[in-house]
């Protein structure tokens, strides 16, 4: 068995493993690179492998630096299926499309705006790619095993997302398990990653390889940011991911109305089909889900979800104050630009990040201090309030990562640490060769190892 790093091996994102058994060769996610131009440009290179080499295709959940790049590798020739979790293809279905057509109306933009210097600025990939890409995606419960070739693949759920799973393979009497992005265990939204009892290969995430969660209650901080910026008559932004981390916000806000701590009459305004789409999946799914149904089923209630884009430039446009959410989380494209663009100038109103900003993004320039940000081709300035509140973030925290490393009934062979800023990748890499005495690597970017 040989694993090839084709991404997230020496950053957060552009998650892309390789692994060929011999006869079999089954790639392990399909994410876009985000954050550093340098980054992205790898998101425009043909894979070093011919996709119609590849027998199968197994995402671990639907977020896009796992998914993202699914239709460029379908567009580009693979013509293998593509295994997730039922959870997962449906969120599939609503973050493909919605990638696919931001990147045509940023295309767009840009040849109008002629800020691109491309001529002219093409999508990475459209709608119609999308379509053919979720086409060949195979639902498979958690716990069933599906045969490719000489390799049998099976999901653990991870907690993390909806749908969010650990991927095992198994083949000539050996196992690889990938553990996808895991989730925490005192998550708003989803129980605690499930454990893994062996493994001979482990590749294992990093994000927050090097640091732990904040011990402040983020929903009383969430409370008082609300509360100081709607009495100077201001509004607050949050932009949010669409999937996950608006839904918690949804819970969190829906909880301070019914705590009394911001007002119940509050506008709260959901500005993102694709949220609101994802939105009805958690519902949907409500049984994959922590909180009680009626919690569920609350989400949305006194919410204002906007539809159109003639609906959303009037939000803009008001004055009132109010909450926003609105995609994309780090600030790099979709309707939170012009929301960005009017707001952030007015020191009266409020700009929360809730969770991690990959470097490079607009999101983590805000939170770093920068006084002025790039939006549509031009500068505009920072005078508002930027918080950060990292105790919504999904991912495991260093010391759940080793909480879950420590349900193993054995050491892995190898354990190979991914999907990481190189600090968190080798803090992580350093804690499980001394914590427990594993044999333990982080790899190169398209590394080739055998396993």
């Amino acid at each position: 068995m040989k694993i090839r790093f084709l991404g997230a091996a020496d950053t957060v994102t552009g998650s892309r493993h390789l692994v060929d058994t011999g006869t079999t060769r089954v790639l392990l996610d399909c994410g876009l690179f985000q954050g550093y131009k340098t980054l992205r440009e790898r998101n425009w290179a043909p894979l070093p492998v011919a996709p119609d080499s590849m027998d199968a295709m197994v995402l671990s959940h639907a977020h896009l630096d796992h998914s993202g790049w699914l239709p460029a590798l379908v567009k580009q020739g693979f013509k293998g299926p593509v295994y997730a979790s039922p959870a997962t293809l449906d969120l599939a279905q609503v973050l493909l499309l919605d990638s696919a057509h931001l990147q045509e109306e940023d295309a767009r933009r840009a040849n109008r705006g002629g800020w691109s210097r491309h001529q002219p600025a093409l999508p990475l990939y459209t709608v119609a790619d999308a379509k053919r890409a979720l086409a060949r995606i195979v639902a498979i419960p958690a716990g069933r095993s599906v045969s490719v070739g000489d390799a049998h693949i099976r999901l653990t759920p991870a907690g993390h997302l909806l749908g969010a799973s650990s991927v095992s393979v198994q083949a000539a009497g050996r196992t690889l398990v990938f553990s996808g992005d895991l989730g925490r265990d005192d998550d708003l939204l989803m129980p605690a990653p499930q454990p893994v009892e062996h493994a001979d290969v482990l590749l294992v995430e990093s994000t927050y390889g090097n640091r732990r969660h904040p011990t402040e209650d983020v929903q009383a901080r969430l409370g008082e940011i609300i509360r100081a910026t709607t009495r100077r008559g201001g509004s607050v932004l949050l932009p949010s991911f669409a999937v996950g981390r608006a839904q918690a916000l949804l819970l969190v806000l829906q909880r301070l109305k019914a705590a009394g701590e911001i007002a119940a009459d509050m506008p709260v305004f959901l500005d993102s089909p694709m949220a609101s789409a994802a939105t009805a999946l958690y519902q949907r799914h409500r049984r994959l889900l922590r909180i009680p149904d009626r919690e569920t089923g609350q989400l949305t209630d006194g919410v204002t979800l906007v539809a159109t884009p003639a609906e959303s430039a009037g939000l803009v446009r008001s004055r009132w104050p109010k909450v926003v959410i609105s995609a994309s989380g780090m600030a790099t494209g979709g309707r939170v630009l012009h929301h960005l663009k009017a707001m952030a100038p007015n020191p009266r109103h409020a700009i929360v990040f809730p969770g991690f900003q990959v470097g490079g993004t607009r999101g983590a320039a805000l939170i770093g201090g920068a006084r002025e940000v790039k939006i549509h081709g031009e500068y505009v300035a920072v005078k508002a309030a930027v918080s950060h509140l990292e105790g919504f973030s999904g991912h495991a925290d260093a010391d759940g990562l080793m909480k879950w490393l420590g349900g193993f009934r054995a050491p892995p062979e190898h354990t190979f640490v991914v999907h990481g800023e190189p600090d968190a990748a080798d803090t992580l890499r350093l804690r499980i060769q001394d914590e427990l005495g594993w044999r333990v690597s982080v790899p190169e970017h398209d590394a080739m190892v055998d396993a």
